[in-house]
């Protein structure tokens, strides 16, 4: 089920009243029955693999807390592999299959790769990593385990952030789903503000400026440099405006339930640096990475190679999580260099970023900007020779005549995306209303629901980050 859907507006109503009409002892039943609906609306058989992730973790999680010594690390083990392999098998199977019959083929040895003719569930990189945060944080003794198995399915299974995060703790999310909440004004407000910002966000923005991105990277040997330069900066928009959207949408229907999930972005685009664009830009799988990898690896004790090691394997790592491809390895990659020379600089010349806004850190801000953006080159290219002909396209220096592409309204799109976020800097949509009086807060709403209805995308685009 689409959030920017007909279906998700009648949905989500109905689910919100009976969810304050049932008793509180039965609430965890009607989420989950409302979870299961909300995912099997894709494709219902693939609930069946997160009941299995559901049942394994549930069940390692008792048996961590109740063991001693090396059994504990042995149910962690066997619970982590366990969503490894799941995710493995259904995301990576081909790309592994590939790999592997390229360097046999490169030593002189015949190997015909199977390839699996199966659909990717939806969401299962999401599902499978906020699952195994809960088995870690069981064996760590930071988490008592969860003796109900139906709050467990709820946390994995809760429907407003199930297909595309944020990547929830069981100590926040699962707590939250154990409490009592009663019907306040003060989330209904919120909770429609959230979800008003996030449906514009999503259709009036990113939906517009879709279009336009993917007549370029379909041939961008047709477009002159300019034109393509502008596809790149029009993709960077893209694709923060939808996960942004899903995200504040997702943030909107928990608040409706009084249930507070976390801030996925903090105007990554306004960063002064690849490091700080990491701390604003999908937080919760940032934060998960750096908990559950990058300390794990050592962080950045040891010596600077150790240090930098780690980091190009976190980063390297978080590429292939979003998907079966070494472009996304490479885009990965790209972002751990530039960190890193970030930091190689810094420490050189002993440079450090002030807080205070100046010149200099609006020309820091252009630049994380623009390297950001040409790294996006390697996550949206659909193959290495599609790369290649993006940044062919972007250096050629032969005359070519533009092709007319409507470039007007994206433009303001752009415009309005910039505008939004220097408006909430620091803050959140709801938050930053809250400031306002109700005249100006009800003009805001009227401005968001006309865009809405008078500009929204003539074509109905799924979220990028719905196929990882």
């Amino acid at each position: 089920m689409l959030f920017n859907s007909l279906h998700f507006l009648i949905f989500l109503p109905v689910f919100i009243l009976l969810y304050y009409l049932v008793a509180f002892k039965y609430r965890w039943i009607l989420i989950f029955i409302a979870s299961c609906y909300f995912y099997m609306a894709f494709v219902p058989t693939y609930i069946l693999i997160l009941f299995l992730i559901i049942g394994i973790d549930f069940v390692s999680g008792i048996a961590i807390e109740n063991s001693k010594n090396q059994k504990r690390k042995l149910f962690l083990i066997l619970s982590l592999l366990s969503n490894i392999l799941l995710l493995c098998f259904f995301k990576y199977f081909n790309f592994l299959n590939e790999n592997i019959s390229g360097i046999l083929n490169l030593f002189g040895q015949q190997f015909h790769p199977i390839n699996l003719d199966i659909i990717l569930p939806i969401g299962l990189s999401f599902h499978t990593f906020q699952s195994m945060s809960y088995t870690i944080e069981v064996y760590k003794g930071h988490q008592k385990a969860e003796r109900h198995l139906g709050y467990f399915a709820n946390y994995v299974l809760y429907f407003p952030q199930m297909v595309a995060g944020p990547i929830e703790r069981y100590d926040r999310l699962g707590t939250e789903l154990k409490q009592e909440h009663k019907p306040v004004y003060q989330n209904f407000s919120d909770g429609f503000k959230l979800i008003l910002f996030g449906l514009f966000v999503k259709m009036t923005i990113a939906d517009n400026l879709a279009p336009y991105v993917n007549q370029i990277y379909a041939d961008p040997l047709k477009y002159s440099p300019s034109q393509v330069f502008t596809g790149l900066i029009l993709f960077s928009f893209q694709i923060y405006a939808d996960f942004y959207g899903y995200s504040t949408i997702a943030l909107g229907s928990a608040r409706l339930m009084g249930i507070r999930l976390m801030d996925n972005f903090k105007t990554p685009y306004l960063s002064k640096s690849v490091s700080e664009f990491w701390s604003r830009w999908h937080i919760s799988l940032s934060t998960w990475f750096r908990d559950y990898l990058y300390i794990p690896l050592g962080g950045n004790r040891g010596n600077l190679l150790r240090w930098s090691i780690n980091i190009l394997i976190v980063f390297m790592v978080s590429g292939l999580w979003h998907g079966a491809s070494w472009t996304f390895v490479i885009w990965g990659a790209l972002h751990g260099v530039n960190l890193l020379a970030e930091r190689f600089f810094n420490k050189v010349f002993n440079f450090k970023i002030k807080e205070t806004w100046s010149l200099l850190n609006l020309l820091l801000l252009l630049k994380t900007f623009l390297v950001t953006t040409l790294i996006w080159v390697f996550f949206r290219a659909e193959s290495f020779s599609k790369a290649k002909d993006v940044f062919q396209a972007l250096t050629r220096t032969t005359n070519i005549s533009d092709i007319s592409l409507e470039s007007v309204l994206p433009g303001i799109m752009c415009v309005l995306l910039v505008l939004s976020d220097l408006w909430v800097y620091n803050s959140r949509i709801d938050d930053r209303l809250q400031t306002y009086k109700p005249v100006y807060r009800w003009a805001i709403y009227t401005v968001l629901i006309f865009c809405l209805f008078a500009l929204a995308g003539t074509q109905k685009f799924a979220f990028i980050y719905f196929q990882f």
